[in-house]
């Protein structure tokens, strides 16, 4: 991959043969590629869309999972343990260790703490441009909104949480996520899409400003950053706007392209609610201003 390591296949003892096989296919087809990067209480099918989407648009569409991922909310709900202990660190690397074994320099798209780690890894300079829809915060960034700090209780009231896979139950989902859709979406949403999450991964973030050692950090300042779009939902509870502004300020300092826009009327869950195609529109749109298909 173009500056940013050998073309070597990714060999983390964590990649599976699926995330093998799109890297493996991206670099055949000779396309850009595009590695969407999920968060926390999703799974990799949450970009489903997307990757459609972004193939027909002529990328190479990846949608890895976190280590251990299953395929499936149902294979989640047999086994929850599989999402403890994950921490941010963890995944960050195991992105990297993928986006390594690319032929081109991704763009990279994420969601929550998925846009978290995707700033992560473009400070690392892994990314052709990228895109972060409400991120979670990172080290410097400081607002702490009430609504953020209710989306976060179901794993921050209980400190042994940082060692165990937290689910949401439907009221804590509709809150922190599907809030600006109405009842029967929300439902749907969440038998479709949630799963529990790990606990530390959050902890992490909720800690990041009293931790100088923290691996919830990124590296704004680093000129092969890329060009870089944050988006925000007007009316997210998790990640409000005024945390995705915070990020902003912060990134200010790349001399490369740093762009914010704030969607109206939604909430946290606007990549996989009925309206996703304006923002995968948005992001597409941005892609393509930095990179050919």
């Amino acid at each position: 991959m173009t500056d940013a390591g050998s073309n070597a296949p990714p060999d983390g003892k964590t990649i599976t043969e699926y995330e093998l096989e799109q890297c493996q296919r991206a670099n055949q087809t000779g396309r850009t590629p595009v590695v969407f990067v999920h968060g926390l209480w999703l799974l990799p099918n949450s970009w489903d869309r997307w990757a459609t989407l972004f193939e027909q648009q002529g990328f190479a569409a990846l949608t890895p999972g976190w280590p251990d991922d299953p395929e499936t909310v149902e294979e989640a709900a047999e086994h929850p343990e599989v999402f403890a202990g994950k921490s941010i660190g963890q995944v960050a690397d195991h992105f990297e260790t993928i986006i390594r074994g690319l032929d081109k320099k991704p763009a990279i798209i994420g969601h929550s703490t998925g846009g978290l780690l995707t700033q992560i890894l473009a400070g690392r300079g892994l990314a052709a441009v990228s895109v972060a829809i409400d991120p979670a915060p990172f080290r410097g960034v400081l607002p702490l909104p009430i609504s953020t700090l209710k989306s976060s209780s179901p794993v921050l009231r209980n400190p042994a949480n940082r060692a165990r896979a937290v689910p949401l139950t439907y009221d804590q989902f509709r809150y922190g996520f599907a809030n600006a859709v109405s009842e029967e979406e929300a439902k749907q949403l969440y038998e479709e899409f949630a799963v529990p999450a790990s606990g530390k991964a959050l902890w992490q973030a909720a800690l990041a400003n009293l931790n100088p050692w923290t691996e919830d950090k990124v590296d704004t300042r680093n000129p092969d950053r890329g060009p870089l779009l944050l988006i925000s939902g007007e009316l997210d509870h998790t990640v409000p706007p005024a945390i995705v502004n915070a990020s902003y300020k912060q990134q200010q300092d790349n001399p490369g392209v740093t762009e914010i826009e704030k969607f109206p009327g939604r909430g946290h869950a606007l990549v996989i609610d009925s309206g996703w195609r304006d923002v995968a529109d948005k992001a597409l749109a941005f892609v393509r201003r930095f990179v050919k298909s």
